[in-house]
């Protein structure tokens, strides 16, 4: 009888997942019509607004008509209306994100418009929070976070066979990760660094991404009659391997790739599955020296990448003008290839 009950059961969750997946489909639905519908709204008064028809004293009179004559209709009051045009004006060339963000929900939009100075800032995020499904609050601590502009000032290093067998990885690892909810002291270990993450690890996974998959802290591997320890170990569904993160609470040394090796090899000997792919390995840092991870990554034969972590929000409005100075002198390169080839 329990047998014939776990079978019904089990049906029972088919029917309940046909159910929550519809549900989710039509709330996408509803969305992408709200979304379609404030550009619409945006459009019109753009175009009102253009030809001189309309000004601002115009918009408050259709906020007040429209609360007057459609009273359950939310969300279009004078403040939002002006957001719509803003919406529009601002994508309404780009063919690339335009549809992308409306798929994203209101309160997204309207946080990245309003954080986001650049077309390419806005990009980035809004095609970082489709593939993360990042919630309101999420999306705000990446962009006070400064990830746009720490990811394209410092692109995750990694070794040539990483980019061999995984092309996408430099999509998913990142060069800094921020690990500003451990509240370390200033002269923690690495057993402190490690207990802080497990201790926080839903705070951890947001930080690292979708797809990975904690496994465990300190796993073990046997080799040759010997202990070894991995510091955590998780498992990425998207790469589809292991994936080893190593704690190092100071500068990166070229020593430290000999044992991740070592580690790798381990993994895929002793504990990675057939259908697995190669495990990955990522030395966490607390800094390092570009060229020596350089020197470090050219030549090894594993499937590495080497990155830092930091404790703290780092100053956005520093790392803002450094991306200015970085996108003037790439200008400035480019106008001199230009004249070159001339």
């Amino acid at each position: 009888m329990s047998d014939k009950i776990q079978t019904q059961e089990h049906s029972f969750v088919e029917v309940a997942k046909l159910i929550q997946d519809a549900r989710r489909k039509a709330l996408q639905t509803v969305n992408t019509q709200l979304i379609d519908l404030y550009w619409q709204v945006g459009e019109y008064i753009s175009r009102k607004v253009e030809s001189a028809a309309w000004g601002e004293g115009v918009v408050k009179q259709l906020a007040t008509y429209i609360a007057r004559e459609i009273p359950d209709a939310k969300g279009f009051t004078h403040r939002n209306l002006f957001r719509m045009k803003q919406f529009f004006e601002t994508y309404r060339f780009d063919e690339k994100v335009s549809p992308l963000v409306r798929q994203l929900p209101w309160t997204h939009n309207i946080i990245i418009l309003s954080k986001c100075k650049t077309s390419d800032e806005r990009k980035f995020y809004v095609e970082l929070t489709l593939r993360e499904k990042y919630s309101k609050r999420q999306l705000e601590h990446q962009i006070d976070g400064a990830l746009f502009e720490r990811t394209i000032l410092a692109p995750i290093k990694v070794s040539p066979l990483v980019t061999q067998l995984y092309p996408l990885a430099t999509q998913i690892f990142r060069d800094t990760y921020l690990f500003d909810f451990l509240n370390l002291p200033e002269g923690h270990s690495e057993s402190d660094l490690q207990k802080g993450l497990v201790a926080n690890l839903k705070k951890f996974l947001l930080e690292l991404g979708r797809d990975f998959c904690f496994i465990g802290e300190r796993f073990q591997l046997q080799v040759g009659g010997k202990d070894f320890y991995l510091d955590l170990l998780f498992y990425h569904r998207a790469l589809e391997c292991l994936v080893d993160f190593e704690l190092k609470i100071d500068d990166i040394k070229p020593e430290y790739l000999g044992k991740m090796e070592f580690y790798l090899e381990a993994l895929d000997r002793d504990i990675r599955k057939p259908h697995e792919k190669p495990s990955v390995g990522v030395l966490l840092c607390k800094s390092k020296d570009a060229e020596i991870v350089e020197y470090a990554l050219s030549r090894t034969l594993s499937p590495t990448l080497i990155a830092e972590y930091q404790t703290a929000l780092p100053d956005k409005q520093l790392l803002q003008q450094k991306l200015h100075e970085f996108y003037e002198l790439q200008t400035e390169l480019l106008m001199r290839e230009s004249e070159n080839e001339e």
